[in-house]
This record gives structure tokens, C-alpha cells and sequence, in this order.
């Protein structure tokens, strides 16, 4: 019995710069995890210099790893966009349970359909066409099933032009992006498991006849519509 620490029942720790209290029990719940190894005292604990326990791994999706040993399962946020981070969390503490807990998540959402378009041009300067600088985009659209939009976009998405707020069962073409950054769509998309499918772009507009005041003319030339067609299964 000599030469073992003594946790207190109350165990302060500093998990990556986040600090969290929780109990010894909570801890020790799974005697076989990397956590309950460290706080049996089968391997070394480290401290702080304020002497909270210190572990070295992701402090912000350890919250989750605490739930999970606290109730025995797993709930997490809507639009949740880091569960291959946490299931590799899971696996270095060695929670079977957890990691399949996060990957039953992953197969349990549901299949659809989501329509990305968006208007743009290139940027020109004073130059014109020597002087063309970047891709230009008024609004990325976003068309499909109200509650699967709003899932995978989360609060990036911007209902203001949608009538029908409220009713998420429902289809709308109407919902638009609070950004214009394209790539970040698609990667929303492909971290909620959707895979692009098709794609289509009505190509430049050639010389307009009547443009509106204060549109650039050389600019117009170039404006286009594209659209793109995500699947989940």
C-alpha cells in the first residue's frame, strides 16, 4: 500500500488547457480504460503546476468523454461536426463502448438530398481582363429537406427569405448561407457524410444587352450559374 497516491473522492484535471471536476467514481467507472489505469495508480499521474491532474489530449471533446462515463451513453449537439475526432479520442482512453457510440451515430443519420447553386463572376479591375482577380460569388443557395439543411449547415444557414418558418419536414429552395465561402459548404457536406453526385453550369453570359446601372460590363460578360447535387445514403 505504500508509495500509492491517494486520489481525493473530488479530482480537479487539466485535460489540453481545459479544466473540469468530477468525481473519482466517475473516473474509475470503466476499471480497464486509460483513465481508470491512471487513477488506480497502475500508471503514473501527472500534475500542473497548480496541481490539477494533467492529461494531454483534446480538452474541449473530453466533456463528452465525461458524459459518457457519467450516464452510460453518448448525446450529443445538433450539427455535431467532430465525431471522427471524438471516436479517436474514444479509442486512445480505450472506450469500446464510446467509439461504438459515436459510430452508431454515424450510421443512424438519416439518407437525403441537398442542392447546392450559386450566382457568380470573376472580379475584374481597372485593367480588365488582364487584370482579373478572384472568383466572385453573390449568394451560395441551398435547396432540400428543411430539417437536413439545417443539420448539416447549422447556423451558417440564413432562413430569412423562407416563408414558412417553423415546419421542418417540409422542402424549400429558399435558404441561403451566411457566408459565400463554397469550399466550406462542401466540406460541411462531406463531414456529415454526403457525397457530391452531379453538377451542372449554364456558363458565361456573353455579351448582355442591357446591364444594370452600375454593373460592370466586362464583368457581366463573365457571370454564370452552377449547381450541385449531394447524396447521403
Amino acid at each position: 500500500m505504500s508509495g500509492e497516491p491517494a486520489f481525493p473522492d473530488i479530482v480537479d484535471l487539466n485535460v489540453g488547457g481545459v479544466y473540469y471536476t468530477t468525481s473519482l467514481q466517475t473516473l474509475t467507472r470503466e476499471p480497464d480504460s486509460q483513465l481508470g489505469v491512471i487513477f488506480t495508480s497502475r500508471e503514473p499521474a501527472t500534475k500542473d503546476t497548480k496541481g490539477r491532474y494533467f492529461l494531454d489530449r483534446d480538452g474541449v471533446l473530453f466533456r463528452y468523454v465525461l458524459d459518457y462515463l457519467r450516464d452510460g451513453g453518448l448525446v450529443l449537439p445538433e450539427c455535431f461536426r467532430e465525431r471522427e475526432r471524438l471516436k479517436k479520442e474514444a479509442e486512445k482512453y480505450n472506450l469500446p463502448g464510446l467509439v461504438e457510440a459515436v459510430a452508431e451515430g454515424s450510421r443512424s443519420r438519416p439518407p437525403g438530398i441537398i442542392t447546392v447553386g450559386y450566382r457568380g463572376s470573376f472580379q475584374f479591375g481597372k485593367d480588365g481582363l488582364a487584370d482579373v482577380k478572384f472568383r466572385k460569388l453573390s449568394r451560395i443557395l441551398v435547396c432540400g429537406r428543411v430539417a437536413l439543411c439545417r443539420d448539416v449547415f447549422g447556423e451558417t444557414l440564413n432562413e430569412s427569405r423562407d416563408p414558412d418558418h417553423g415546419q421542418s419536414e417540409r422542402y424549400t429552395s429558399r435558404f441561403f448561407l451566411k457566408h459565400s465561402f463554397l469550399e466550406q459548404a462542401f466540406d460541411m457536406l462531406l463531414e456529415q457524410g454526403f457525397k457530391m453526385v452531379g453538377s451542372c453550369g449554364s456558363g458565361t453570359a456573353g455579351s448582355a444587352s442591357e446591364l444594370k446601372p452600375g454593373v460592370d460590363a466586362e464583368e457581366s460578360r463573365w457571370n454564370h450559374y452552377n449547381e450541385f447535387v449531394f447524396v447521403r445514403e
